[in-house]
């Protein structure tokens, strides 16, 4: 009984330790366009510029803000391929809305609106029927 929890208990944490290994990061798409946003722009709309990632077990995504302005941001998605083999990078053009103070994102996703909001230094990507919390990379 003994070498049964031994042997779960190791198979376990080989699993755990394991996968940030399994999981590199994703190659970007060869027409990425970073532009740096407007001086002017204000800091809480700027914020959402850069590079994102997330998992929602065992699902990764990345999310790449390449352009934004006081309308609109252009994204680069990397979502899970649902109908294919692997992730699949799309590229989507969001409206900027103001409420209040804050600032969100959003568009027309495959599964309907998605919202892009910032809490703190974590970018929220709401889905109809989940959220996704990202953290910024280089």
């Amino acid at each position: 009984m003994k070498t049964l929890v031994v042997l779960a208990v190791s198979i376990v944490m080989v699993s755990i330790f394991s996968c940030p290994m399994a999981m590199s990061a994703p190659s970007m798409p060869s027409d990425v366009q970073m532009v740096q946003p407007d001086p002017s722009l204000p800091k809480e709309l700027s914020a959402f510029f850069g590079k994102w990632e997330g998992t929602v077990n065992p699902e990764y995504f990345f999310i790449i803000v390449e352009k934004i302005d006081e309308e609109k941001a252009s994204l680069y998605v990397l979502a899970p391929g649902f109908e294919t083999s692997g992730p699949i990078w799309t590229r989507r053009e969001a409206k900027v809305i103001k409420e209040g103070r804050k600032y969100k994102l959003w568009h027309m996703g495959r599964v309907g609106n998605v919202e892009y909001t910032l809490k703190g230094e974590y970018l929220y990507f709401a889905l109809p029927q989940d959220t996704i919390k990202f953290k910024r990379v280089p």
